[in-house]
């Protein structure tokens, strides 16, 4: 075993001591022009974008399995064949008939979207709420296992559950006893907007909002509106639908007025909400909303691709990124209509593409490792949580799950960005492979932001499988050329000017030299896993322990590794 695992290793990529003696050399196997020249197809207007069910969908999977093909790979979807289908349901709100606020007898309207941004995820050609009580229920967290729960037994069938942004903690004081419980200014999962919204439905509630406020959220009011009443959720049975009518924001000045007007005050609540002995506010107001709803289903498709184990074919490595972008949507200045998405995530694609190759070029891996093209990331993470849900190989074999969703593109790095510290052993694999490349780790500079949370190896996640994620845009790279002033002014321009818009496109300013270490380091940890019996492990205080843990049996006891 030890000897077979030497021969991958030598045979795919470069041992330490090489990598150390020739620090200026690209790591071996990871090609730049490569990745520029499937970066540059994939963001061209031939492909209109790629929004799931469309035109752009059709000629995105044409190229993905073609491309997949020619690297010799294996269909590793249903039934043989390189997809699996993903049926999602697509909601659109036109303009409301009615909006407002009613306490005491007086009426306030209220203005989509700028005082408020609701969508829907019920299958229905009306949205609507009549006067429905609104409660407040402070962060909405219900977390057992911290002692925490923000709801008290309060009964919220047929009301609208008004909520804080992130965690307790996030505003926290020193001194204060929620300080530290749910990680300080790294979000967890109870801070996440996805999490509040599934508590309200869990809870009974007919409708959620959550009050805006830019450091919590992580992003101004602009991003919130973007989507223009549009959601997507996967195709779900009858039973299983939400109960929320309509989901969405409160602006940080509509929540004040709204608070204001109900007699209480939402800066004191805001402070009450980070004690254990909070209890859910009445606020004797009443939300009523009716918006007319365009609703479809669009038959979008995951690829997967696969390299056969030869001894161990049942485990699995499964590597992913997104194929999808935001299709067409209004001219910017230079006139461009479709946000293809170059970096966010045709790199990823590439990049992937470029690990495909890596592992062909030598002896084929002991495990299965697959490659997984996910839909509809921009909507909620959905390909990925379908496969998870209805998963082609079993989690409870899924060794990891390596995800690339946005690589910095602004040259060679001295250190590479932790997301998500703290969570699995995968951290210190990361680690050791970071300072084979002769760099270090750096953790994510803004961890309240929740990154970890916001990319498709979150729904592996929650099923268990242990998971790590590159992103570019999680903290500032210490680049050789310019250290992290520079790689500051990378990701403030990136997200800035061109997240998740047209000017999202290749450019000839790119630098892959960066790129391709995160690749290769990703390659290397796979790789490595890949030719072993070693299973990456959950840490002590992560969210995810217990639900693998509960599969413990299907892996056998853990192995040290080799």
């Amino acid at each position: 075993m030890i000897l077979r695992s030497l021969a991958i290793t030598t045979a795919l990529f470069f041992t330490t001591s090489a990598i150390a003696q020739q620090p200026e050399r690209e790591p071996a196997g990871i090609d730049p022009d490569r990745l520029e020249e499937t970066v540059r197809t994939m963001a061209s207007d031939q492909f209109e974008g790629r929004a799931p069910g469309t035109v752009g969908e059709e000629r995105t999977i044409g190229y993905l399995i073609g491309r997949l093909q020619g690297l010799g790979l294996e269909p590793g979807g249903e039934d043989g064949t390189w997809t699996q289908k993903v049926p999602l349901l697509h909601t659109r709100l036109g303009t409301p008939k009615t909006l407002s606020f009613e306490h005491g007898g007086t009426t306030k309207s209220l203005n989509f979207p700028k005082d408020i941004y609701v969508s829907t995820l019920q299958p229905s050609d009306t949205a609507a709420i009549d006067n429905a009580p609104l409660v407040f229920v402070g962060y909405g967290v219900d977390a057992p296992e911290r002692g925490w729960d923000d709801f008290k037994g309060v009964d919220l069938k047929g009301k609208v559950a008004v909520f804080l942004v992130n965690d307790p903690d996030f505003h926290a004081q020193d001194g204060e006893e929620v300080a530290g419980t749910f990680g300080g200014r790294t979000m967890t999962y109870y801070g996440r907007w996805t999490y509040k919204f599934e508590e309200a439905a869990r809870q009974g509630a007919i409708g959620a909002l959550i009050v805006h406020e830019t450091p919590g959220a992580g992003y101004g009011w602009n991003v919130v509106e973007s989507p223009g009443g549009e959601n997507y959720d996967v195709v779900r049975p009858e039973d299983d639908i939400t109960s929320l009518a309509l989901q969405g924001w409160i602006s940080g000045e509509t929540a004040e007025t709204l608070f204001s007007s109900a007699g209480q005050d939402l800066a004191e609540l805001s402070i009450a909400a980070r004690r254990r002995d909070f209890k859910p506010v009445d606020l004797d107001t009443t939300f009523s909303a009716s918006f007319p709803v365009k609703s479809d289903v669009v038959q979008s498709q995951n690829v997967l691709a696969k390299i056969s184990g030869t001894s161990k074919p049942d485990e699995s490595i499964i590597y992913g990124a997104h194929w999808d972008a935001y299709g067409e949507g209004e001219p910017d200045e230079q006139g461009r209509i479709y946000r293809a998405g170059a970096n966010d995530d045709a790199l990823g694609v590439a990049g992937l593409f470029e690990i495909a190759r890596a592992f062909k070029s030598g002896p084929a891996p002991e495990r299965s490792v697959i490659f997984a093209f996910w839909t509809a990331e921009e909507r909620g993470l959905l390909g990925s949580e379908y496969y998870a849900a209805n998963p082609i190989y079993p989690l409870d074999k899924t060794v990891a799950n390596f995800d690339l969703d946005i690589l910095q593109t602004a040259g060679r790095s001295k250190d590479v960005i932790l997301v998500g510290k703290g969570q699995s052993t995968l951290e210190d694999d990361l680690a050791r492979f970071a300072q084979a490349q002769g760099r270090t780790v750096s953790e994510e500079s803004l961890p309240e932001r929740g990154l970890f949370y916001r990319a498709d190896h979150f729904s592996l996640a929650k099923r268990g499988v242990p998971v790590m994620l590159m992103m570019g845009i999680a903290g500032a790279s210490d680049l050789v050329e310019g250290g992290t002033d520079a790689g500051q002014a990378w990701v403030d321009a990136y997200t800035g000017d061109c997240y998740h818009a047209a000017c999202d496109a290749w450019s000839e300013d790119w630098n892959l030299a960066g790129a391709v270490q995160d690749i290769a380091l990703f390659r290397d940890m796979g790789a490595e896993l890949a030719n072993s019996e070693h299973w990456p492990e959950w840490k002590d205080g992560s969210e995810f322990k217990q639900v693998r843990e509960e599969s413990e049996g299907a892996r056998g006891a853990p192995k040290p590794r080799e």
